[in-house]
């Protein structure tokens, strides 16, 4: 009693803590879209205004689907993304509260933006003119994560009842003992090394709660398809999530290349186009049945077209024969959602792999379904609100992700700081660290790109495979470097506008190493051997001005296609062959903002394969402890110089 009553106070915190994230997310929102001009939205990056709709068309499951180009500010940046809910307006009677649809981006690339559409068919307020789009809030991921904690606090009895005690620490995760030789799958074991082996008996054995815990470049996605893979041989079908569209989206291309029969659940808008194939409403469109249903659907609507012929004005014979026609429409409905019913369970019945987003597990076709085996990557990123959704339908879980990098998205400072920060996963290795498998063996890094993250994060326990562990660049060339700008007068500017911090000649010495480094390869080798170069700031104002400088760059200019400049987050999961870090931090007061988040800077520093350069003021970075171990490391390995020694 003791325990159930503990786990309830904990989950009422995270439940008091989920609303005040909604609030703070919603309070951003209404003061970045709701509560401004057309014109500071635009400046902003939230609102693209006037759009000029270029085609629509019916897309993937019969949806409305609209092509629109922004007409102005070519070179605005902005938040608009797959996957992102928004709205589109009209502005012709300045009253855009009132004339707008919501939709859901399938992709955007330049100035042209392609919506899916939440309705079937197109406003007449289109005709008008004066479009725009604008972000919208999600509200619907708060409400599932809602009713998924009241539900699980609710449950006085079944599997969701023990599974929280587990989870949350009041009760011992259990585990059974299992030999990999018997697997039906041996030679793909026997290509994973011991530690992945290790972490596979993990997923296999768990009776409630497995973890395969994946550092930087360890093959946390190869050991988790694997464990899937074992899985389905067993239990015949398993339920996949993961907290983002992209993650999912690469778990099912991983598993779908291993023969697997994948069904992807989720807005179609949402997908990647290597993944639509695998939709419901793909599927579906490709059903020996599709055609009875599409008949009956195109009967309901011409008939409807025909009963609306007849005004409420005709007399009596009138009325009777649009009732008439109404009812009919309504059988058919009745037949077509049966249909389409039967259609749907009979996909869902011969998957082998359930795979949609936290969030998107939700969805009304998986409503009562349960599974054995569920199974969260990106777990280390995915809030715990989102991860009970799933949870309401297994018997067991098994999570897969890294702690020590990025953690999840929160708007609310005071939420995170609460223990809204914490995850699931988290909290389960923290109660019970033995439901935890950490993978050693790294294949991206040279040994000492790796050396400082394995001793600050990973106990040391870190391994660098033979076939990265010496491999740079070009001989002679350190695989690490530290420019320290100390005294230099490079101090760091904030954006008034945007708040975003960046600093101008910090940029400008990065992109003049960057621009020796290709030189001193030569750029045809650079080509030649398609090397891959990152060039990572923790500011979206740096980020700015260096795609400006790269812009402007004769050595860059033939390396485009080889060359991404972007915030840390959009590295997470990506590798290069060289990276580049400036940390724009630099001022008197030894103040490194969120820079302080160090498992942000973990990701950012493990990206690199054969060369990692890093520019920094080590007067500002060294008042943090964890950055003057990283200056203490780089000045013991002689990886240390000062911009003053620099001749370029």
């Amino acid at each position: 009693m003791l325990y159930f009553m503990a786990a309830l106070d904990d989950l009422k915190k995270t439940f008091e803590l989920i609303k005040q994230e909604r609030q703070a997310d919603l309070q951003q929102y209404q003061q970045k879209v709701l509560q401004k001009s057309i014109t500071q939205k635009k400046k902003d990056g939230v609102c693209w205004y006037p759009v000029k709709l270029d085609k629509t068309y019916i897309g993937t499951g019969e949806r409305l689907i609209i092509e629109v180009q922004r007409t102005n500010n070519f070179e605005q940046r902005h938040s608009f993304q797959s996957g992102k809910a928004v709205s589109v307006f009209s502005n012709a009677t300045n009253t855009p509260q009132k004339d707008h649809v919501s939709g859901v981006i399938n992709f955007v690339r330049d100035n042209n933006m392609v919506i899916t559409l939440n309705v079937d068919e197109l406003p007449d307020w289109i005709e008008d003119g004066s479009l725009g789009v604008d972000v919208m809030f999600d509200e619907i991921s708060y409400r599932e994560m809602e009713f998924a904690l009241k539900t699980v606090m609710k449950a006085e009895e079944g599997r969701i009842v023990e599974l929280r005690d587990i989870l949350l620490g009041y009760q011992k995760a259990t585990f059974i003992n299992i030999a990999l030789e018997n697997s039906s799958t041996t030679s793909a074991v026997a290509r994973l090394n011991a530690s992945q082996q290790k972490a596979l008996e993990k997923v296999l054995s768990a009776n409630d709660v497995g973890i395969i815990h994946g550092p930087p470049g360890t093959g946390k996605t190869t050991t988790l398809v694997q464990g899937i893979i074992q899985t389905v041989a067993e239990e015949k079908q398993v339920l996949v999530c993961a907290p983002s569209n992209a993650a999912i989206d690469l778990l099912v291309e991983k598993l779908s290349e291993q023969g697997l029969n994948v069904l992807r659940i989720g807005h179609p808008a949402r997908v990647t186009e290597q993944t639509l194939s695998k939709t419901l409403d793909s599927r579906i469109a490709n059903h020996e049945y599709y055609k009875d249903l599409r008949g009956m659907r195109r009967k309901m609507e011409e008939l409807k077209t025909l009963a609306f012929k007849f005004k409420r004005k005709f007399g009596y014979e009138e009325r009777e024969q649009r009732k008439l026609l109404l009812n009919e429409v309504k059988a058919l409905k009745a037949d077509a959602d049966v249909l389409e019913f039967y259609i749907t369970n009979n996909l869902i019945e011969k998957s082998d792999v359930i795979a949609c987003t936290l969030v998107g597990s939700s969805h009304y076709v998986l409503r009562g379904k349960k599974f054995k085996s569920v199974f969260i990557d990106e777990a280390a990123q995915s809030l715990e609100p989102a991860c009970w959704i799933p949870l309401l339908k297994a018997q067991r879980i098994i999570f897969a992700g890294d702690h020590q990098q990025l953690p999840p998205t929160i708007k609310s400072f005071e939420a995170a700081k609460a223990g809204l920060a914490e995850t699931l996963m988290e909290k389960c290795i923290r109660h019970q660290p033995d439901t935890a498998s950490m993978l050693q063996i790294q294949y991206r890094m040279h040994e000492a790109i790796m050396r400082f993250s394995s001793d600050y994060f990973y106990k040391g326990e870190l391994i660098a495979d033979e076939s990265v562990k010496h491999h740079l660049l070009k001989d002679e060339e350190a695989p690490v470097l530290f420019i320290d700008t100390a005294g230099c007068g490079y101090n760091e500017e904030q954006d008034m506008e945007t708040l975003s911090r960046f600093n101008k000649e910090e940029a400008e010495l990065l992109m003049r190493s960057v621009e020796r480094l290709i030189r001193e390869m030569g750029e045809e080798r650079w080509l030649e051997e398609k090397i891959t170069l990152g060039i990572i700031a923790p500011y979206s104002a740096q980020v700015e001005y260096l795609t400006k400088l790269a812009e402007q760059s004769e050595e860059l200019s033939n390396l485009k296609h080889l060359v991404s400049i972007n915030t840390v987050d959009a590295f997470q999961g990506q590798e290069r062959d060289v990276i580049a870090i400036g940390f724009v931090r630099s001022n008197d007061k030894g103040e490194v903002g969120f820079l302080s988040d160090i498992r942000r800077t973990n990701v950012a520093l493990t990206r690199a394969r054969k060369k990692l350069l890093v520019v920094g003021d080590s007067a500002t970075l060294g008042a943090h402890p964890f950055y003057l171990q990283w200056l203490e490391y780089v000045q013991k390995n002689d990886f240390y110089k000062s911009a003053f020694e620099l001749e370029y």
